[in-house]
Formats: C-alpha cells, sequence, structure tokens
C-alpha cells in the first residue's frame, strides 16, 4: 500500500472534546471496517485548530475518497508521501 497524509478542514475541531474525538475516531473506525484492511489503514492524525493531517496506508486515492464519503469527514487535500526523512538522513 501507499502512505498519504490527507488533510480535512473541520472547524474548531482543535477545541474539540476527548468524547468528541473519540466518537470521531469511532467513527473513522466504522467506516474503514466497511472498506477493509486490504484497501486503507488509518495511522494517526495531527490535530490542529481547524484542521487535521491524518496519515493513511491505501492502495490509492479512491479508497481515501470512499473512507471520507463513509465518516463524513472531508479529504480536502489528499498528498501522497514520496520520501521520508529525519535527522539521520543528514548522516
Amino acid at each position: 500500500m501507499r502512505k498519504f497524509i490527507i488533510e480535512r478542514d473541520i472547524a474548531g475541531v482543535g477545541a474539540f472534546t476527548a468524547d468528541q474525538l473519540r466518537a470521531a475516531a469511532a467513527a473513522s473506525n466504522d467506516a474503514l471496517c466497511r472498506i477493509g484492511a486490504r484497501d486503507i489503514q488509518w495511522q494517526q492524525s495531527y490535530v490542529t485548530d481547524d484542521r487535521t493531517f491524518c496519515v493513511y496506508l491505501a492502495a490509492d486515492e479512491a479508497a481515501i475518497l470512499r473512507h471520507a464519503e463513509l465518516s463524513g469527514f472531508p479529504a480536502s487535500r489528499i498528498s501522497e508521501v514520496r520520501s521520508i526523512i529525519d535527522p539521520a538522513t543528514a548522516r
């Protein structure tokens, strides 16, 4: 599978309560189960004031768009990860 970063514009998401974030994760997990682990997997998400940046493994963009449709969370921008670098890359 390929790695993608999905930007989701969600007004006020940074102020969500723990219960609201739990409900959002549950909705995402439900959509993932409906699509199937062979086509899409959620790794983690970073929450900012009005946007989330989600890291997914997916067969293709179509699986990500299907997840957005089923979960009700927008896929405002989908970017495929081409390389990963970190401080050790400089060595």
